[in-house]
């Protein structure tokens, strides 16, 4: 399984007022060539004709269809002093979250919340967002998903606690097996003061629009 790297960006500041960190997922590497072979034997064995006019670019459209969600986009983790000493809940709500069970490889998809309380720095406003898809865009179960996402900024922006809730349906309860359609499946994970304190982790809740 691949794992994301924080490496230092080139163009950090040398006064250190923000910091940058260029994060990048390590590829174990995708064989297009092999995973369209394989469509096209899965399709065979599916009893269709890989060869016919409608499938026979088929193969090779899927292979490139999951080399890209599986593959998120590098970005820079962009962070700044806390200079106001703000100690509020910062919140992202709603962001859009999309990845494939790894059981079904099926899609899920829904919202996620994120939530923070500063420590010593602030993250730029779209890095939660960059954060969400950094490990949503694998083969992930919803669980490790919401712990992953929760994990990752309490490592590298040391804050004095994290929230994460993720809300998502997933296809493969919603149009097979149960076909619950419109059921969505809600995971959180909370670290620090979001956890530990009563008052913190009610307000995060709340905030996020979620009934703890």
């Amino acid at each position: 399984m691949s794992e994301s790297v924080a490496q230092p960006a080139s163009d950090a500041s040398p006064d250190h007022q923000h910091r940058r960190l260029r994060v990048v997922r390590g590829q174990d590497g995708v064989d297009l060539a092999a995973a369209q072979r394989a469509v096209a034997d899965l399709l065979t064995a599916l009893g269709r004709d890989a060869t016919s006019e409608h499938l026979a670019d088929t193969p090779r459209r899927v292979a490139h269809a999951c080399a890209e969600l599986l593959a998120p986009r590098e970005f820079n983790l962009t962070t700044f002093p806390n200079e106001e000493g703000y100690d509020e809940l910062v919140l992202a709500r709603d962001i859009p979250v999309q990845s494939l069970c790894e059981h079904h490889l099926l899609p899920f998809q829904g919202v996620a919340h994120v939530g923070y309380l500063p420590g010593d720095r602030i993250l730029g406003l779209s890095k939660p967002a960059r954060v969400v898809e950094l490990f949503a865009r694998d083969l992930r179960v919803q669980e490790r998903l919401t712990k992953q996402v929760a994990g990752w900024p309490q490592e590298h922006l040391a804050p004095k606690g994290v929230g994460v809730v993720i809300e998502a349906e997933h296809l493969c309860m919603s149009m097979r097996g149960v076909q619950a359609r419109g059921s969505r499946t809600v995971t959180s994970a909370l670290q620090g003061l979001l956890r530990g304190d009563p008052r913190s982790r009610q307000e995060f809740f709340a905030l996020s629009g979620v009934h703890a």
